[in-house]
């Protein structure tokens, strides 16, 4: 893009395989409403081998992150020292992004993409975040963040914040950079540096805890809850059936009447 904005998301060997999450990923960019020109500008990181082999056949633009003397293929469990790792490699790499002076967009490999999130963002704001819980104001740092979607621009200010944000998983060992952040966020320093926090609202990047009450609206929604409406949308069509049959069987008989009716016109 012109001001140097790239989209990125992670992947290792646990999602790669065909038919996985990241190829749905892929495919809702080339499914959503203003989105196929973005795919010019996404960037997968791989975290081993195999996934970046995998990217390389769904996708022109793939970078293999080493992680030499760790083994990043295999799924890591929520909060196990495994994943924790996982996700703390992750961000010490978009500090690195942003020291190049790429700004990007951050999104989980499992989140769909229905819209261009581009016209929803601030015009104005160092960092946007998406939330878990949304107050109804963008400056409100009680709005609870998820790392899982984000908008950084390049700037000393977010530089300075990945250094912090990074350095502070010593002070809270054990926990993933999500909380962290949640912690950290009122911390001084970051008002010292004068970081300018921008807080994503639900209505239209509702996509993890507080869902848009408007799809018309949302910009995107996790697999997990893809897969929670559709399987709602299957039970309900599953309860249906007996009514769906009973509309066409009096559909059938009308329509079998009014042709009775015309021959003996």
């Amino acid at each position: 893009m012109k001001d140097n904005t790239v989209i990125l998301t992670t992947l290792n060997a646990a999602w790669a395989s065909p038919g996985s999450v990241i190829d749905l990923f892929v495919d809702s960019f080339r499914s959503g409403v203003r989105t196929s020109s973005l795919l010019n500008h996404l960037v997968i990181i791989a975290f081993d081998g195999d996934a970046y082999r995998q990217c390389a056949k769904i996708h022109h633009y793939c970078f293999a992150l080493g992680t030499e003397g760790v083994d990043f293929s295999e799924e890591k469990r929520f909060l196990t020292s495994g994943y924790l790792e996982m996700m703390w490699k992750r961000l010490d790499f978009l500090r690195l992004v942003l020291e190049k002076g790429y700004s990007f967009i951050f999104s989980d490999a499992d989140i769909m993409w229905f819209r261009n999130p581009f016209p929803h963002f601030y015009p104005n704001g160092d960092l946007q975040i998406a939330c878990d819980h949304y107050v109804g104001n963008a400056t409100d740092l009680r709005n609870i963040a998820n790392g899982g979607f984000n908008y950084v621009k390049s700037n000393e200010r977010t530089i300075e914040f990945y250094s912090f944000w990074y350095s502070s998983r010593l002070r809270y060992p054990g926990y993933h950079d999500q909380d962290v952040f949640n912690a950290i966020k009122h911390d001084p320093y970051v008002a010292d540096i004068g970081l300018e926090i921008k807080f994503l609202s639900t209505a239209y990047f509702g996509g993890f805890c507080e869902p848009s009450r408007d799809l018309n609206k949302e910009l995107f929604v996790t697999a997990s809850k893809l897969e929670k409406i559709v399987d709602i949308v299957l039970e309900g069509a599953t309860k249906l059936q007996p009514f769906f049959a009973k509309l066409i069987k009096i559909h059938a008989y009308g329509t079998q009447k009014e042709m009775r009716t015309v021959e003996h016109a």
